[in-house]
């Protein structure tokens, strides 16, 4: 199969040599891209029951020993906060980097004296291991301490507000720390502690093929939940770039990185981006929302089952019954298991369904340009209700609600962490430009000025010129100026002419069609 798409020369030579692809007899010259960077393939492992129960059960003791960790550090941070030192160090911090950074260093300090790190983890659940050693290894307990750490990393350091405990049935993912020992990839083989499983692999696959020739760095055993029961992956982080994809029938590289400027105005459901040969406004995975309606049909079941079977949990008008300390038994019927089964399965697939959505979207804004802008966006804020207490024109209460369940949904900043990491493999990254500063919402490059406009306003009128908003945003912030604070009028004035063409065709595409209400075409 490969012999009509390259010259008789080895992947593995291509790969290490200078990542030269060569393609119809041609070499196609690839940057040599961030070397220290990994990228995952992931295959399913051909398993028998005796095997599936096995890695059950090493899921299940992985998850009693990262709650067991979490009562140990608990403790340990609950003593560390009482102290009076620790809370004033805590009450000095403004925010600011600079002036922070000696108190930094003394909280620091104290939290590694109370074992309020990643290597005294790492000490803990050495003990913990040795009783599961025939299961877990111990580099892959060190994995299971590190992802602890990384919650408390995000506690303390980002915007974590608790520590949590794992659910029965939630800890589905553990990894390696090399290929050596524990979790490994060997001879087509899965390998740990005694397992040996057949990992099925697709060498018609170019891109599987080409994959394996990498070195491996490390390896991690992955559960999904699909259709009704548990299905085993091999997830292997490969060293370096990503192989190319390539057309088996043309040959022909798929997915390149384009050349120019791109704008992107990234919202809550919809993203606008423009280039110098592409504009458009599209719907954040767009297939997600089909499986909305069955989804909350679900729901209503699955409610009705547990108020028919715990009816001394609820009061007489329908609310749960406060039971303070006392703790509350919830019993679940065959039918509640059965429902709250499918729901599962209705998150996996929106699930895949967004994330491949997103894939797809990013090799196409990539392959319009190598600087890509985008505004700074705070999606979290934005999950948040409304603090405010305000009434509309009749009198009524207006909702707190934002757009939690919008984001949820589409999760918009997937898809730039997607679009970023494709970026990188080509030495590139998203330009964040300065929102405050550069507010492409309210500005009018013909007259320099900047003007508010309400949300509902969805088209801008200059003098006659009518343009979509989101569009329009787009278009300013693909011209922004060296110092990411203001727009190059200059830009502006050359490129708008294309861009109207361009954006002339987009309305004409999406006229008479089914759009958002946030579009407005």
């Amino acid at each position: 199969m490969f012999s009509s798409l390259i010259p008789p020369i080895t992947i593995k030579e291509i790969y290490r040599k200078s990542k030269e692809t060569i393609l119809n007899g041609k070499y196609i010259i690839r940057k040599v891209m961030n070397t220290m960077a990994n990228f995952t393939a992931q295959f399913p492992l051909k398993t028998e029951k005796y095997q599936e129960d096995i890695l059950d059960r090493r899921f299940e003791i992985s998850r009693h020993i990262y709650n067991s960790l979490v009562n140990v550090t608990q403790k340990r941070y609950k003593e560390m906060i009482k102290t009076k030192n620790y809370r004033n160090l805590m009450s000095k911090l403004s925010g600011d980097k600079k002036k922070d950074k000696d108190t930094w260093k003394q909280i620091n300090y104290i939290r590694n004296q109370y074992g309020m790190s990643e290597y005294s983890f790492h000490n803990d659940v050495k003990k913990m291991q040795q009783h599961f050693s025939d299961n877990i290894d111990a580099f892959t307990s060190q994995k299971i301490a590190t992802h602890l750490w990384k919650a408390y990393d995000k506690f303390f350091y980002g915007n974590g507000k608790k520590i949590h405990y794992k659910k029965y049935g939630s800890f589905n993912s553990l990894e390696g720390k090399s290929n050596k020992t524990g979790i490994r990839f060997k001879n087509n083989k899965f390998l740990w502690n005694g397992l040996k499983i057949p990992v099925v692999i697709d060498y018609d696959n170019y891109y599987e093929y080409q994959a394996l020739e990498a070195d491996i760095s490390y390896c991690r055993i992955v559960r999904k939940y699909v259709r009704n029961k548990y299905k085993y992956y091999i997830q292997i982080v490969f060293k370096g770039s990503p192989p190319v994809k390539v057309d088996t029938e043309t040959g022909e590289i798929k997915h390149n990185i384009g050349q120019g400027d791109v704008g992107l105005d990234i919202g809550t459901s919809t993203i606008a981006y423009s280039s110098y040969t592409d504009v458009k406004i599209l719907e954040l995975a767009d297939n997600v929302q089909n499986i909305e309606s069955e989804k909350r049909r679900l729901l209503r079941k699955m409610d009705r089952s547990r108020r028919a079977t715990n009816t001394n949990n609820y009061n007489e008008d329908g609310t749960i019954k406060k039971q303070g300390r006392k703790k509350v038994t919830w019993n679940k019927s065959h039918h509640y298991i059965k429902y709250q089964n499918k729901l599962k399965e209705l998150y996996r697939k929106q699930a895949d369904v967004r994330k491949y959505q997103h894939e797809c979207l990013a090799n196409q804004i990539i392959s319009l340009g190598d600087n890509i802008y985008v505004e700074t966006m705070n999606f979290s804020g934005l999950t948040k209700k409304s603090t405010k207490t305000e009434k509309n024109d009749e009198g009524r209460f207006k909702k707190k609600k934002r757009f939690g369940k919008s984001i949820a949904n589409r999760s918009p900043a997937m898809l730039l962490k997607i679009i970023n990491r494709k970026l990188s493999y080509y030495d590139k990254y998203l330009i964040k430009i300065d929102t405050w500063s550069a507010r492409a919402s309210q500005f009018n490059h013909f007259d320099g000025t900047y003007k508010k406009k309400t949300l509902s306003q969805r088209w801008n009128d200059f003098y006659g010129i009518k343009v979509q908003r989101d569009l329009y945003s787009a278009f300013l912030i693909m011209n922004i100026a060296s110092d990411l604070k203001s727009f190059d009028i200059d830009k502006c004035n050359e490129r708008f002419d294309n861009f109207y063409r361009l954006h002339n065709l987009e309305v004409e595409r999406l006229t008479g069609h089914k759009n958002l209400s946030s579009i407005a075409i």
